[in-house]
This record gives C-alpha cells, structure tokens and sequence, in this order.
C-alpha cells in the first residue's frame, strides 16, 4: 500500500493538467478506490482530491511567479477550460489571484510533494480480532452531524443529551446481536471528506435482520461481510482517534485486508470517567 500511496503522488505531478482515474489506477495496483482514498486521506491528513488541488495550483503558482505569459495556458495546462475556474481554484488555495502572483510573485502557499513511508512501531497497543457476521441492522436514533477529526464533536454530544434516559434501556433491551450494547455508529462518510463534511452518526444497538424494530427508530441495513474488531482502553476520546490513526499507520500497511465500504461501529465495553475501554468495528475484505 505505501508503494501504491507513492505511485499515485508520483501520477499527479506527472498528469497536472489531466483528469486521474483512480479508479482504474487502484485497480491496476491490485486494490480498490474506496481503501485507496481512505488510506491516502488518513496517512496524509488530507483527501485526495483536495490534495491534488493544492499541488496542481502550487505548480501553477511557480510558472505564474516565473512570469508565465498566458493565464489560459497555465490555466489549461493543469485541467481547467478557462481562466475563470482556474482563477476561483487559484485564489482559494493561495488567498491571491494568479494575475496578482504574475505580478508580484507571492505570496504563495506551496503543497510540497506528498512522500509515503512505513513506520511500524507498535506505539498504539491494539487487540485485533477478524470476525464474519450475517446480515443484520443498526436502529436508534440518527442525526447529520459534521465530521471533526480531534477531539470531542459537540454535535454527537449534544444529539446524545437529547436522548432521554428510559430510552436508552428501551435501546439496550431491543439489542440481540453483535456488537453489544449501545453503540456508537457512523455511516455515510465519502473516502474523500474533508473536516467538516456531513456523515449520519447514530446512538442505538445491533439487531438480527429479522427484528420487528418500532417505526419510530431510524434504521441502518448491514450486508453480510468480515469485521476487524480493535480492542483498546485509554482516555477518552484520545484513545478512541489515536487508534483509528493507528488503523491506518501501522495495521493495514502490515496485513492482508483493506477497508470496504460500511459503517465504522464503536462499542464502549466500559467509561469511567474521562476513560474508555472500547472496540473499533471496521468492515473489511481481503486484498
């Protein structure tokens, strides 16, 4: 995988002006665009696309600095039919328009190039376990909410304040399947979000695919499939995010599987305080 992280920086300076079929490109390297873009997203902290934008615009940058003649065959060179799109992406990445860095040659936000390497520490002790489950159903109740990477998201916790207490034991006796318990559930996520981009978060319980669930209850239909379940324990929600880096640095880069499209499931064995012993539900498929 960090190979194939490599080749795919390596294909966006070469193809600047060239619309990148990743696609095709994860397929030809034995993978699929979903873990492709998860991975890359993770690892780098940025998306994808948003970092193909920043480098295209960092190479235009430098040409209009050197006193590139043409706006249009700047623009036109890195992917965009006219002056005024690319100066739109232009001013959004560098807060100035390209005629002004003609102009005066700055300033300028570069996006150095993007280089991959593996580091397998073993710095976030992880209980893995590799387990298929049938089909079944995540129900609760659901809310649009923004992604936050760092930290406590307000918006779950204040969705969560909203539930009132008999609701949650009404949760956890219409809970028959794994995981147990009540469980927190994101679904929804594009493999290129940036922070801040709406998901589906929902505080509920798995049940069999077969449960009569009460109308009122928003639902989530689970397809069959493989499940790695991480074990950890530590402050919260620290622990929680770290291990999901972890997931990225220092799991998949070492073992056969690869990301699916699905929702990420979190299950709270115990909280006590600002401490949490938790399980990571990520779906998966060997690569």
């Amino acid at each position: 995988m960090i190979g194939t992280l490599n080749a795919l920086v390596d294909l966006v300076d070469a193809d600047s002006g060239q619309e990148i079929d990743v696609a095709a490109f994860a397929r030809a390297h034995g993978t699929t665009e979903y873990h492709l873009r998860r991975m890359f997203s993770a690892l780098a902290g940025v998306p994808l696309t948003e970092y193909v934008r920043r480098r295209r615009m960092t190479l235009a940058g430098a040409e209009l600095a050197a006193g590139a003649p043409s706006l249009l065959d700047v623009a036109v060179r890195h992917g965009y039919g006219s002056t005024e799109a690319f100066a739109r992406a232009f001013r959004a990445v560098h807060g100035i328009g390209p005629a002004d860095a003609r102009r005066h040659g700055g300033p300028l936000h570069t996006q150095p190039t993007l280089r991959f390497r593996l580091s397998v520490e073993g710095s976030t002790p992880m209980d893995v376990t590799i387990t298929h489950r049938p089909a079944f159903a995540l129900v609760g109740h659901a809310a649009e909410v923004p992604l936050i990477h760092v930290g406590v998201n307000p918006h779950i916790q204040a969705h969560i304040a909203a539930i009132p207490p008999e609701e949650h034991a009404r949760l956890k006796a219409l809970g028959n399947e794994e995981p147990a318990g009540i469980l927190a559930v994101t679904a929804d996520i594009d493999p290129d979000a940036p922070e801040g981009t709406p998901l589906t978060y929902l505080h509920g319980v798995a049940v069999r695919d077969d449960t009569a669930v009460p109308d009122e209850l928003d639902t989530l239909r689970v397809a069959e499939g493989t499940w790695a379940v991480f074990g950890a324990s530590g402050p919260f929600p620290e622990t929680l995010q770290n291990l999901w880096a972890a997931t990225a640095t220092e799991w998949f880069p070492s073992n056969p599987w690869r990301l699916r499209p699905g929702p990420s499931i979190v299950r709270y064995r115990e909280f006590t305080g600002d401490t949490a012993s938790c399980e990571l539900w990520l779906p998966v498929e060997q690569s």
